[in-house]
């Protein structure tokens, strides 16, 4: 994978064109077969200062960088929020709905935390990937008085700022729970693979079974783990 450092280009842009806040969006956990899928939003406004020496998407970062930037990019944000959502919740609504319902949660969080922000104020959401799920369920959650737009871009959390930041917030959050996790259900591996389909996980799985953290509709396996 290609290591590149983020800017602040398409930030600059939303701002001079109008918005008086951006927003990232990113979210870790979506392609596990065990865990939360986890979103995160990060706000920055129109006084744009250098963010934390190192930042990269959370993906190029080793896990000792990722736990160094946490702190650091908590505090160049105005706001920020992680919403995840749990295995029984994909197995029920499927992975785009619970996508957008974690990032509807996070993201209205994140302007909440802003109590500042008047009516008429102009929000930028920047959400990384190539399609916007999530702008129908902004509209039914966010503040009729704040004017909210999705910019969808693809690789945003390699090459936007403030995306970045938010993809270090969700993974250091969504990777700590599943070292908490693997504690509580040893044998699995997630203290290494974060419940994600390796080799060693789905070999754990045919010898112990399923958990409650797994996605059952996800897997071929039916056999319950005896508790």
């Amino acid at each position: 994978m290609t290591v590149c450092d983020p800017t602040l280009e398409l930030e600059r842009d939303l701002l001079e064109s109008g918005a008086d806040v951006v927003i990232g969006c990113d979210e870790v956990g979506r392609g596990a077969i065990a865990g939360p899928v986890t979103v995160a939003a990060a706000a920055i406004g129109p006084s744009l200062v250098a963010w934390p020496a190192g930042l990269r998407d959370s993906k190029m970062l080793s896990d000792t960088k990722r736990h160094a930037l946490f702190e650091p990019v908590g505090q160049w944000v105005r706001a920020w929020s992680v919403t995840s959502l749990d295995a029984e919740r994909v197995d029920a609504d499927g992975i785009v709905a619970c996508l957008r319902d974690a990032a509807v949660t996070a993201v209205a969080r994140v302007l909440r935390g802003m109590p500042e922000l008047a009516d008429g104020t102009k929000v930028a959401v920047i959400l990384d990937g190539t399609s916007d799920w999530l702008s129908a369920g902004l509209k039914e959650i966010v503040d009729p008085g704040l004017e909210v737009t999705v910019q969808v871009r693809a690789k945003a959390d390699r090459d936007c700022a403030i995306v970045s930041a938010a993809s270090v917030l969700a993974k250091v959050e969504r990777d700590d729970h599943m070292l908490r996790m693997a504690e509580a259900f040893p044998g699995y591996g997630w203290e290494r693979n974060r419940g994600y389909g390796s080799r060693a996980h789905y070999e754990a799985i045919a010898q112990l079974g399923v958990t409650p953290l797994h996605r059952r509709s996800w897997l071929h396996a039916s056999t319950d783990r005896v508790e």
